[in-house]
């Protein structure tokens, strides 16, 4: 029964509420139950007060949460009574500014169906303009400077708006009423394009879209400015720009990303499976890889021995619009597909200030297509790709960051956590909500420090946390670490590397703990002065115990034994057969450098530079090497990734035996020198790399297995946190995964930030909370 009597409410709506559509579409809902009022933003979000009949005013607040916009995130709804005022109209009203804020910035997002009809229909005025947007679409994290967010704190605060606009700006009936980036070719920015960086334009009279489009189809690479950044692009069936891009870049062999036109151009490149499909056609738009179809028609040097394909789908009006124009100049004879790539050389951040870009990316490309629309924040593509039965993000960054991810308790006090060295992100968190950033990069060079400094300044203005503890890596020689106990800031917590790992998993369950914590990485700083990277944990969020870990591996010359992974094979067969090791009958062996081998023997028999680690990525980068996969490593893990894609799945496992340990109470191992020794006997029998793969993966699975079922035997703990870098190997962790679950196993997986590095900020605030909670 519906109840008369009138009632003013003031509503506050908190989450992702501005810039998304939220106040037109409250507008529509008051219109609707003929209720009056107004709607605001503010810095906490939005603003309501309204009054009608009490059961409308119920039906309202149902509504409001039921049939939000697409981008809107309520994390809040609170009501509470007022004086009725006797108003007969509902407005919008001015934005107003508080002492505090707490407002959420949507992430940039594709472009919607609405806008897409409109930039192809030729009788539209916006028809092949490419910064078409809407409320329901466009950049938002990367053009804003301050908030609340309204154009005058966006980027596009210089583009003033022209009658047309201006009238749907302002008609709360309009999918563009207070769209900030909203614009049209008569008031808003504008395409160019110039040959080299000397910036010589084309013909005035040419379109710029099509002469960058022509420039791809005969060879040429073409820097795009993009929403966060710019990238560098070319043709992706062609092999000599491939290999010319690839050369001038300085990435020599990582795989490299593909724009494809449309689904179903991507269907020819890859196989895609329906989670595929979701994460590939989602708002976010990210790099989704994806099982490469043997007659993928891409040249060779895109993705070499690879057997995925990273490809997005275009996510901006320019790049709907290239790729339509590149498919019309190349014909039906080629793919209309192109490899899109940060730009910048490798290890640098990504360019996104022209003249900067200019500078850098001249050596590199044969023309620019620009714009005049100032990037604030550059924000690299997300990277995710499907496994075990959902998503697993690889790099979180454009369309995702800065979304928050909400934790299950309330923090004591605003915290910065400074995250890792590599992949790096920080995150700023206050209450319930951690701002993990967009990805950084690995923190090796000052421009990349610089981005890290900036990028933790603009999160602070923006959500207006002052943060009073920072969280850091306990290594210290990271830059981030560095970094921390630089700042002004009294309370510091340094937080171990693997305990972040499972720390960063706990905290997006919402679980209190203890789990069994499974951390495998390439490396991360042990208290003990080893390095780890295999480690077996039982861990809450404030606390763990290293229960097991693999077996020592030496690392001759340290981080040289990482790009050179012949290294750690070679000490692993030192350790195992002597000295004399290389009179083994083996391929390797017989391509050993002797000389080179002898100079760190002598560093290993002196404790010279030649560190231990328990990591289980220098595991499978030994394993892979013996097995033929190379002996330098040309980019990060590239020889087990390699691995990962030649193992034949159905192999049974190699054994990888759990020792006792060597002092009462003391952690079990994981003896991976006798899964290399089984590798050795089936090399020296002829086995095939791919069976050796196969029995690797399958070998480390069921040591793990094994493992955790210890555990689960002397502590009674069922739920089991996968995370570290080395568990982005789909292979790995679908088989671990699986025999854990068929073993009656809970398995947490992380689904909102990366397992590897770029998660470890998520993980540092959950360490940080819980230990201020329990000091």
């Amino acid at each position: 029964m519906i109840n008369y009597q009138q009632r003013r409410w003031r509503i506050s709506v908190r989450g992702i509420v501005q810039g998304v559509g939220f106040r037109p579409f409250v507008f529509g809902l008051a219109e609707r139950w003929g209720l009056a009022g107004f709607v605001r933003n503010d810095s906490a979000g939005v603003t309501i007060e309204i009054e009608g009949e009490e059961g409308l005013l119920h039906e309202f607040v149902t509504a409001l949460q039921r049939e939000a916009p697409p981008l809107a995130r309520i994390e809040q709804v609170s009501v509470e009574p007022l004086a009725l005022l006797g108003e007969r109209e509902f407005v919008i009203a001015a934005s107003q500014t508080q002492a505090q804020r707490r407002t959420l910035i949507a992430p940039d997002t594709a472009t919607c169906a609405d806008c897409l009809r409109e930039i192809t229909d030729p009788t539209d005025r916006r028809y092949r303009y490419a910064f078409t947007n809407c409320t329901n679409c466009g950049p938002r994290f990367t053009i804003v400077l301050d908030v609340p967010y309204d154009r005058a704190n966006t980027t596009m605060r210089s583009f003033p708006l022209c009658a047309r606009c201006r009238a749907e700006y302002e008609d709360p009936r309009d999918r563009r009423f207070h769209a900030q980036p909203t614009a049209c070719p008569v008031c808003g920015p504008q395409v160019r394009f110039f040959r080299g960086a000397s910036g010589v334009e084309m013909d005035s009279h040419s379109d710029p879209l099509i002469a960058a489009a022509t420039a791809l189809a005969h060879g040429q690479i073409v820097a795009i400015k993009g929403l966060g950044g710019y990238h560098l692009a070319c043709a992706a069936d062609d092999e000599a720009a491939v290999r010319r891009l690839r050369q001038r870049k300085q990435r020599e062999a990582r795989p490299l990303a593909v724009m494809a036109c449309d689904v179903e151009m991507t269907a020819r490149l890859c196989v895609i499976d329906p989670q595929s499909h979701a994460l590939l056609t989602s708002p976010a738009r990210p790099i989704v890889l994806m099982p490469r179809r043997p007659d993928a028609p891409v040249a060779p040097s895109v993705a070499p021995g690879m057997q995925t394909l990273g490809v997005m789908l275009p996510y901006t009006p320019l790049h709907y619009l290239l790729l339509a124009d590149y498919a019309a100049v190349i014909g039906s004879q080629r793919v209309a597909a192109i490899v899109l790539t940060s730009g910048n050389l490798s290890d640098e951040p990504i360019a996104y200030e022209d003249e900067d870009a200019a500078q850098r990316l001249g050596a590199i490309a044969d023309a620019f297509l620009t714009h005049n629309r100032p990037i604030h924040m550059r924000c690299d593509d997300s990277v995710a790709r499907v496994a075990a039965g959902g998503p697993l993000l690889i790099r979180r960054s454009r369309g995702y960051a800065p979304t928050p991810i909400t934790l299950a308790h309330e923090l004591p006090c605003p915290i910065l956590a400074c995250g890792g060295h590599l992949k790096n992100t920080f995150a700023l968190a206050r209450g319930r909500e951690v701002f993990l950033s967009h990805h950084i990069g690995d923190l090796e060079n000052l421009p990349t420090l610089r981005s890290f400094h900036e990028g933790i300044a603009h999160f602070q203005r923006l959500f207006e946390i002052v943060p009073e503890v920072v969280a850091f890596d306990l290594h210290p020689g990271y830059l981030a670490t560095q970094a921390a106990l630089a700042m002004p800031i009294e309370r510091k917590i340094g937080v171990q590397h693997h305990h972040a790992h499972i720390a960063a998993v706990l905290a997006e369950y919402g679980h209190t703990g203890p789990v069994i914590g499974i951390a495998a990485d390439g490396s991360g700083y042990g208290p003990d002065g080893t390095v780890w990277g295999g480690e077996v944990l039982v861990a809450t969020c404030a606390e763990y115990e290293r229960v097991g870990h693999l077996r020592p591996l030496t690392l001759p010359g340290g981080e040289q034994a990482v790009r050179q992974p012949w290294r750690v094979a070679a000490a692993a067969l030192a350790q195992l057969y002597g000295p004399d090791f290389w009179r083994l009958a083996l391929p390797f062996t017989r391509q050993l450098d002797q000389a080179a081998w002898q100079v760190l023997a002598r560093m290993i028999e002196r404790s010279l530079n030649s560190p231990r680690t328990s990591s289980l990525g220098r595991l499978f980068d030994a394993a892979a090497a013996l097995a033929g996969m190379g002996q330098i490593a040309r980019y990060e893990g590239e020889l087990a990734i390699l691995f990962e894609q030649i193992a034949d799945p159905q192999q049974p496992p190699y054994p990888m035996p759990l020792r006792e340990p060597a002092i009462t109470g003391g952690p079990f191992i994981l003896d991976g020198l006798a899964l290399l020794a089984a590798l050795v006997d089936d090399l020296r029998a002829g086995v095939a790399p791919a069976a050796i793969a196969g029995r690797v993966h399958h070998g480390v699975a069921q040591a793990l297995l094994a493992a955790c079922r210890r555990v689960r035997d002397e502590r009674g703990l069922t739920t089991v946190a996968l995370s570290g870098g080395v568990l982005q190997n789909v292979l790995l962790l679908e088989t671990l995964a699986d025999a854990l679950r068929a073993d009656g196993f809970t398995v947490l997986i992380p689904r909102l930030a990366p397992p590897n590095d770029g998660g470890l900020a998520l993980g540092q605030v959950a360490v940080a909370g819980a230990r201020l909670r329990c000091a």
